[in-house]
């Protein structure tokens, strides 16, 4: 028995590796310019020649729209709207700021809606098929929450690496992600001790703090996919009560727990307001099975309509759409073919299981919902991939200083609050393991993959940035750090204290000013 979970495991690694490689934008959609490949050619062959991108704002103000459009250099593999052309073509110059606050709006916007398909939908996913496959929590920490954690990271990494041009974004997201694993050590070091210290000084063994500070991320988990069914329960008459479908229905498609609505802050119902389209969107095409509860989150009218809706999904943000609006023997759509073929699954479905119970085979929907969200994150980091290059344009800013700030910022926001609920709830190995399983799987699974697509397009080697001080500044970094915890950890006979997380916190702070110092010129080689 166990020797086929044990199969079993390694053909959905497979599998989910595989499914990694087809959901990195590739195809190239139909430009405004002429069409040239490929974007790197080789010596010999009469192309028109590539120019960096940012030295369009060194160009009158009439020739800017039409150098985005012709220059190779500013077109971008994937991804649903062009962001270059919007600010030089569609904005006039003197509203450059509007447009620039505006893409920064879109791009925060963006972080919020990977923070929750990460929290809400595919790490639950994940943790569900870990319990079906009957994993430990330590090998899911370094394994399914380490690949959960790392999501966002890898989807972007994959989709920088896909296109030569934002190689370096790709690098120094990944450099800047294994740089802030420092703060999620002193955080679990910190939170460990809280929660020490609060054992100790009370009475009642239960859970150390309610996640009141925790961006709701552990409450709205739950109540993300059954809604006010968490105070309905409770608050629920013990006569027995018979929900209607269209009741379900109703229930399960609204995201907001009006009892929890009333009992917040301010800041969580502003914050909240901001994730309603978003929750509701996602409640709509991705399940969650929830293996702790008694009917494991079915919810049949709902979970009947995920099997029309999440395929549609799937294949319309695949390849950036490619592949959806692809026809069959050029009369057929992709996505009408699946619409079809999900409606009829649904109806069988629908017909032949019932609202209480759930069927026998609604663990499948786990690994649906996993994919579907997988494709929603991917869909979204393209998008701030795309958006943090078009800042860079205008600030002319590299990509691989991009990708160390605002990239790895943004992305591992919500992997610090992953580890912060963990420690606080009593579970500090499994935070730690995650914290540096999900750091070789974002290096290795993002620089190998992106590398192997890329390379398997183009034939050519990937170039990073010409002026290469920046990426030995992040490798020396990356080594003196992992030199340093090698080193302190055994002679701590592996007790971390504070002083340990406030010495990394100093390491890290260092290497940024010493990166950003090098980006702008301050710290230079000396020319022989």
């Amino acid at each position: 028995m166990a020797g086929r979970w044990l199969d079993l495991r390694w053909a959905l690694s497979v599998l989910c590796v595989l499914l990694m490689v087809e959901t990195v934008p590739g195809a190239r959609g139909p430009s405004t310019g002429a069409h040239i490949s490929p974007q790197f050619p080789a010596s010999g062959v009469n192309q028109t020649p590539v120019i960096d991108c940012r030295k369009v704002c060194g160009l009158n103000v009439s020739d800017r729209c039409d150098f985005i459009r012709t220059n190779p250099d500013c077109h971008s593999d994937g991804g649903y709207l062009d962001y270059l052309e919007g600010i030089f073509c569609h904005f006039p110059p003197r509203l450059l700021p509007l447009a620039v606050t505006l893409y920064v709006s879109w791009l925060l916007y963006l972080f919020l809606i990977l923070g929750v398909t990460a929290a809400k939908f595919f790490c639950p996913n994940l943790s569900a098929i870990s319990t079906t496959l009957k994993l430990s929590h330590n090998v899911a920490g370094v394994t399914f929450l380490a690949f959960g954690n790392g999501a966002p990271d890898i989807f972007s990494a994959l989709v920088a690496f896909s296109d030569p041009h934002t190689a370096g974004l790709a690098l120094g997201a990944l450099f800047g992600y294994l740089g802030l694993y420092v703060f999620y050590v002193v955080t679990v070091i910190l939170c460990t001790w809280i929660y020490r210290w609060q054992r100790r000084g009370s009475l009642v063994y239960s859970m150390p703090v309610t996640p009141e500070i925790l961006s709701d991320s552990e409450e709205d988990r739950v109540s993300s996919n059954t809604n006010s069914y968490d105070y309905g329960d409770e608050y629920r008459p013990l006569l027995f009560y018979q929900e209607t479908t269209a009741q379900i229905l109703a229930r399960a498609l609204n995201p907001l727990d009006y009892m929890k609505w009333r009992r917040k802050s301010a800041y969580w119902k502003a914050l909240k307001v901001f994730k309603l389209p978003v929750e509701f969107l996602l409640l709509l095409t991705v399940p969650v099975v929830d293996p702790d509860k008694d009917d494991r989150n079915w919810k049949r009218p709902l979970n009947c309509l995920h099997l029309v809706i999440s395929p549609l999904v799937i294949v319309l943000t695949l390849q950036s759409g490619t592949y959806g609006v692809y026809e069959i023997g050029g009369l057929v759509p992709v996505w009408v073919v699946v619409v079809i073929a999900g409606t009829a699954l649904a109806s069988v479905t629908f017909f032949a299981t019932s609202n209480s119970q759930p069927p026998r085979l609604h663990w499948l929907f786990a690994f649906l919902g996993f994919l579907t969200s997988a494709l929603w994150i991917n869909a979204a980091a393209t998008e701030v991939v795309n958006i943090l290059r078009s800042l860079g344009v205008v600030f002319r800013l590299s990509n691989t200083v991009l990708g160390l700030t605002l990239l790895a910022w943004g992305n591992s926001i919500g992997d610090a609050f992953s580890d912060f609920t963990l420690a606080r709830q009593g579970y500090p190995r499994m935070a730690f393991s995650a914290c540096f399983g999900g750091i070789i799987f974002n290096i290795l699974v993002g620089v190998g993959l992106g590398c192997l697509l890329q390379i398997s397009r183009s034939h050519t080697d990937v170039k990073l940035e010409p002026d290469g001080l920046l990426v030995w500044v992040l490798a020396g970094a990356l080594g003196l750090s992992l030199v340093f915890s090698l080193v302190s950890v055994p002679l701590q006979c592996f007790r971390l204290s504070r002083v340990y997380g406030f010495c990394l916190l100093l390491f890290y702070v260092n290497f940024l000013v010493v990166a950003l110092l090098t980006e702008f010129g301050v710290i230079h080689l000396k020319s022989m």
